[in-house]
């Protein structure tokens, strides 16, 4: 839910990277903060919480501001979850007043099972707090199209993205920052103008 600071005139929009382990989340994060045109106070400092298991723990959370919507400065804070199943809790934690999705899949072959269980399991979440997909904006990115045992696109859309309506998807290499800007600059559009949509009609 997004949060609206009168005093400051700034509007906070929050962005969670969901997927399997070692999918490309956290490079996703790395990719952006490292090559993103902005002031360094602009951006804030790229957090990392890594245990030996598992390399994000809790999250990585990194502020970008970007344009004025009405009079507003937005500011929109990333965050991903960890990967592995045995820290639910923490990405319900995570989850709890997210705006945007962006789902990061792995397109290995072998890694398709646990592509879909992990966006089942992003459903099952989302709906223990009360939300549901079809009200939040979100994208697709299928990482790791570099490697030579990557599934082609058109299987990870008939595994993720076969739905009534179909959600934008992007092809990515994550650690070759190929796909991270597209895929962020279009779930920022997109909640952008889900708030502008909305605001319009409550000006109405």
């Amino acid at each position: 839910m997004a949060l609206i600071n009168q005093a400051t005139k700034e509007i906070q929009l929050k962005i969670v990277y969901y997927g399997p382990p070692q999918g490309g989340k956290t490079t996703n994060l790395e990719k952006v903060h490292a090559e993103v045109e902005a002031a360094p106070e602009a951006k804030g400092k790229l957090t990392s919480l890594a245990t030996n298991s598992d390399r994000t723990l809790f999250f990585d959370f990194l502020p970008l501001e970007t344009t004025v919507v009405r009079g507003y400065k937005t500011k929109f804070q990333l965050f991903t979850v960890p990967g592995q199943v045995i820290y639910n809790t923490t990405r319900q934690l995570v989850l709890r007043g997210v705006d945007g999705l962006v789902f990061v899949a792995d397109s290995q072959y072998e890694k398709m099972e646990e592509n879909v269980q992990t966006f089942a399991n992003m459903i099952q979440n989302l709906e223990t707090l009360n939300q549901n997909l079809i009200n939040i904006p979100y994208v697709l990115q299928y990482n790791k199209r570099d490697l030579p045992n990557a599934a082609p696109a058109e299987y990870l859309d008939f595994l993720l993205n076969n739905r009534d309506i179909q959600v934008p998807s992007f092809s990515s290499s994550a650690v070759k920052g190929e796909g991270v800007f597209e895929t962020l600059n279009m779930i920022t559009r997109m909640l952008l103008h889900k708030l502008l949509t909305e605001s319009g009609r409550k000006a109405a």
